[in-house]
């Protein structure tokens, strides 16, 4: 397959780009700068900016776009993210149209339809922090649910690292109550089987994994909300 892919150089994008390389597709990254992406067979790269450009000629050709988009967990950018999105599902569901690409899979969260997941050192500052992000992932879903586009929209909960598992739990719309945790690595590699598949259409999957205690410790959650 031919895949359109939106933040190839993110933490989720980096492990899509590599997994699907090595299942023999070949990508078109579209990144606001191009130049530190290091050229490999089956990557090409062109520069572009999902809040404003026209991706329609970036997206031409290709069997299914990918949105790897997110925002980073520095303080000043929760509290006032980049209409990522918002604006940014709008921008690609046109450049869709208007290359005749029909398959897109975005990443939104599970907590954007539960935010009781989790112990509750966890719940009171994430769910504060990620209020924002997780309002305009609600409206992103919203604007896919009134479109004409086969999409789906992957719901994971808390990210992490961590090597490929592939056994991760897949409900619909909800991560089990006795699991918080999903890898980024296999988060790109359920996207990477919906492009493949065509499964869950218009649906909202929900995928975590039984991960160590020490990972949703408060220590943990201090760590990766600070940096």
């Amino acid at each position: 397959m031919k895949l359109a892919v939106l933040g190839a150089k993110g933490a989720v994008g980096q492990h899509l780009v590599d997994q699907a390389l090595g299942r023999g597709h070949t990508i078109m990254a579209i990144e606001l700068d191009c130049s530190d992406m290091t050229p490999r067979d089956g990557l090409s790269c062109v520069d572009g900016d999902v809040l404003g450009d026209d991706l329609s000629p970036h997206f031409a050709g290709c069997d299914a776009v990918l949105s790897c988009l997110g925002v980073g967990n520095a303080p000043r950018t929760l509290l006032d993210p980049p209409p990522l999105y918002t604006r940014g599902t709008s921008n690609i569901l046109t450049g869709m149209h208007g290359a005749g690409v029909d398959r897109l899979i975005v990443i939104s969260a599970s907590f954007v339809a539960a935010k009781d997941r989790g112990p509750i050192h966890f719940r009171v500052p994430v769910m504060a922090a990620l209020h924002n992000v997780l309002d305009q992932m609600a409206e992103m879903e919203a604007q896919l649910r009134g479109s004409a586009v086969n999409w789906t929209a992957v719901r994971p909960g808390w990210l992490m690292q961590g090597d490929l598992t592939a056994d991760y739990v897949v409900t619909p719309d909800v991560i089990p109550e006795d699991m918080i945790r999903t890898r980024m690595a296999d988060v790109a590699h359920f996207m990477l089987e919906l492009a493949e598949s065509g499964g869950w259409p218009r649906q909202t999957p929900a995928l975590a994994r039984v991960e160590a205690l020490e990972t949703t410790s408060i220590a943990a959650v201090m760590r990766e909300m600070t940096g």
